[in-house]
């Protein structure tokens, strides 16, 4: 969690998209979660009882990785390429399901005793993640992406946009306040806010990267085949890992339904190939089988 792995890392992800940038409209989101539990780590280091909410800790790391983004795309792609990271704010709903059953995982692992104290003294709740303990809170679904309308100008004018980190800034309007913003401690998840994301703009294709090649059934066992094009009925009639590939499965189950148009899974690295169609997971509206690959 060093500047410098990170600004590595972020390079790396610039190599594989700034030929798909020369070709396409680019927008870009991205994770947060170990750069949230950094700088709440920082925090509480400093004061514990006064530490940053998650939403103004998610408005930081938006800031400091589409910074990368844009420098290590800009170092690669002509310099009259306008380049843009937008702080987004999503809009969550008060009575979403999420909040009453907290089970995002943040922040550090703690011992039972320590965890029982904190809950305590902050209001926090803690789950149970292995033998250790660790701070959960809701991840609600995205309602409203509330910079949708400086994207599509930014887009207009050929911009490469950075935007909704790590599912956005979750927001929410306060009770009898009339239109009153507040952040919301909770943790939205990416790919759906992302999925949102694409629909609203109109994307032609949304893709999400991953340590994997593809979409894989049976994972984990002998049979374990990796799917190359599916469609979203039969892909979510499948089970995945909720902490890992399952969201990114319902999202792209979601955009392919509801937008009509495919979206995909796959590998940083093959990133051209899967728009292409030659690699990764295709969801596809409309198709009648899942074909396995090789």
């Amino acid at each position: 969690m060093t500047a410098q792995v990170q600004r590595a890392n972020v390079k790396v992800a610039a190599q594989a998209l700034a030929p798909i940038a020369a070709r396409h409209q680019l927008i870009v989101s991205h994770g947060n979660g170990p750069q949230v539990g950094l700088l709440a780590l920082q925090g509480a280091a400093y004061r514990p009882a006064e530490a940053f909410p998650l939403d103004v800790l998610g408005a930081e790391t938006e800031g400091m990785i589409g910074y990368m983004i844009e420098q290590e795309l800009g170092n690669l792609l002509p310099f009259d390429v306008p380049f843009a990271t937008l702080l987004t704010m999503v809009e969550v709903d008060r009575g979403d399901p999420a909040f009453s059953n907290p089970t995002k995982f943040v922040g550090p692992v703690y011992e039972k005793v320590d965890a029982e104290r904190i809950a305590a003294e902050r209001g926090w709740t803690f789950k149970q993640d292995g033998t250790n303990w660790r701070r959960v809170v809701a991840s609600p679904l995205p309602k409203r992406i509330f910079e949708i309308r400086p994207v599509k100008w930014l887009l207009e004018r050929g911009t490469v946009v950075i935007c909704a980190g790590g599912g956005g800034i979750p927001t929410m309007y306060e009770p009898g306040a009339g239109r009153k913003l507040i952040g919301v401690e909770a943790v939205i998840d990416k790919d759906l806010c992302s999925e949102l994301l694409a629909r609203e703009l109109g994307a032609d294709m949304l893709v999400m990267l991953t340590d994997a090649d593809a979409v894989y059934a049976d994972w984990g066992s002998p049979q374990q085949r990796p799917i190359r094009r599916v469609s979203p009925e039969a892909l979510a009639a499948m089970s995945f890992a909720a902490g890992s590939m399952g969201p990114k499965v319902e999202a792209a189950c979601r955009f392919a339904r509801l937008a009509s148009k495919p979206a995909a899974i796959g590998a940083l690295a093959d990133l051209a190939r899967i728009i292409d169609g030659t690699a990764g997971t295709t969801i596809t509206p409309g198709a009648d089988a899942i074909v396995y690959g090789p």
